[in-house]
C-alpha cells in the first residue's frame, strides 16, 4: 500500500501540472484578453479609451507575450506561492481565493455530508424493503430531486420563505458579523443561514444517490454468498449490513474523486441566485473577463481537489473491500 501511495503521489504531481497547462491553454482560447473584455466594457457605458493607457497596461500585465511565456511566469509563480494579481480587482489571486474558498469547503461538505448520511440509509431501506410504500415515496422522492434543476428549487424556496416568513434568504453571514473571527456566535449565524444552500445542493445528489445504493444493493442481495450467510443463521441486519452493503458501496465511493468539484462547479448558479459568497460566481466572473491568473487558479485548485479526493477514493476502496488490493498480488 506504501508504495502504491508513492506511485500515486507523483502521478498526482503530473496530473496537476498537466491540469494547470491545460486550464491556462484553455481560458486564452477565447479571441482577446482581459483589456479586450475591459475596453468593450468602456465602450458601451460610453466611456473613452485611451490608446496608450491600454497599451501601457498590456506591457506591464505581459499580454504581449508568447502564451508559453505567460505560463511559465504564472506557473513559476504558483510554486512558491503567488498565483499572480487579478486584472480585474488588482488584488493578489490568493487574498481572493482563500476567503470564498473556505465558504465553499464549509457549504459544499455540509451538503456532500447530508447527502451521504440521508441517501444511505434510504437507500439501504428501499433495497430491502423493495416495492413497499417506503421504497415508492424514495423512488418519487429520487425522480422529483433529480428533476429539478438546483437554482429553480432555490428560487422556490426562496419565494415561499418570503411569502410564509417575510424574510429574504441569502448569504452566509449576517452583515454584522461578517469579517469577524470564528466563534460560537459566528458558528450560530453561519448555521442559520448555511441550511438552505446546503439543502438545495444537496437535494439532487441525495437523490442520485439513493437510486444508485438501492441498485446495488439489490444486485448484491441476490448473490449466493448472502443466502449462504443467512443460511448459516447470521441475524438479518448484519448478513445485510456486513456484506451486501460495504460491496454495494464501491460505485459510491469510487465517485469522491470527482464529487466535490461537481459541487464547486454546480453551485455557481445557486451561488448567484442565493448571493452566496463562495467562489463559484468568482469563477463565472473571471472567466466572463478573461482574467486569466484568477481563473487558473480556481481551475487548478479544482483539479487538486480532484486528485486528492481520487486517492482518498482508492484508500477507502481498499479498506471496505478486501477484494482489492494494490500491491500487485
Amino acid at each position: 500500500m506504501l508504495g502504491f501511495i508513492v506511485r500515486r503521489l507523483i502521478a498526482m504531481a503530473l496530473t496537476i501540472w498537466a491540469v494547470s497547462f491545460v486550464s491556462f491553454a484553455i481560458i486564452q482560447l477565447p479571441p482577446g484578453d482581459y483589456l479586450t473584455s475591459y475596453m468593450a466594457e468602456l465602450s458601451a457605458a460610453g466611456d473613452r479609451i485611451d490608446p496608450a493607457t491600454i497599451e501601457a497596461l498590456r506591457r506591464q500585465y505581459g499580454l504581449d507575450d508568447p502564451f508559453i511565456i505567460q505560463y511559465f511566469k504564472w506557473i513559476g509563480g504558483v510554486l512558491h506561492g503567488d498565483f499572480g494579481n487579478s486584472f480585474e480587482w488588482s488584488a493578489p489571486v490568493t487574498d481572493l481565493i482563500w476567503g470564498r474558498l473556505g465558504n465553499s469547503v464549509l457549504v459544499e461538505g455540509l451538503a456532500i455530508l447530508v447527502m451521504w448520511l440521508v441517501a444511505l440509509p434510504i437507500g439501504v431501506y428501499a433495497a430491502v424493503r423493495k416495492y413497499s410504500l417506503g421504497d415508492y415515496l424514495a423512488t418519487i422522492g429520487g425522480f422529483i430531486g433529480l428533476a429539478i434543476p438546483n437554482f429553480l428549487f432555490a428560487l422556490v424556496l426562496m419565494y415561499f420563505w418570503y411569502i410564509y416568513f417575510g424574510q429574504t434568504l441569502g448569504g452566509l453571514y449576517s452583515p454584522d458579523l461578517q469579517g469577524t473571527p470564528w466563534d460560537l456566535e459566528r458558528i450560530l449565524d453561519f448555521l442559520a443561514h448555511a441550511w438552505a444552500p446546503v439543502l438545495v445542493l444537496s437535494t439532487a445528489g441525495t437523490a442520485q444517490l439513493i437510486r444508485v445504493m438501492r441498485a446495488n444493493l439489490l444486485d448484491e442481495l441476490t448473490k449466493p454468498y448472502v443466502t449462504t450467510a443467512r443460511s448459516k443463521g447470521l441475524p438479518e441486519w448484519r448478513a445485510i449490513l456486513k456484506y451486501p452493503v460495504r460491496v454495494a458501496l464501491n460505485p459510491l465511493v469510487s465517485t469522491i474523486g470527482w464529487l466535490l468539484p461537481t459541487l464547486v462547479s454546480s453551485s455557481v448558479v445557486v451561488s448567484v441566485v442565493m448571493n452566496l459568497p463562495t467562489s463559484g460566481p468568482l469563477l463565472l466572473r473571471s472567466l466572463t473577463t478573461q482574467d486569466m491568473y484568477l481563473a487558473g487558479a480556481i481551475i487548478m485548485l479544482l483539479g487538486v481537489l480532484t486528485v486528492i479526493g481520487t486517492l482518498i477514493s482508492d484508500l477507502i476502496l481498499a479498506w471496505i473491500d478486501p477484494r482489492i488490493r494494490y500491491g500487485g498480488r
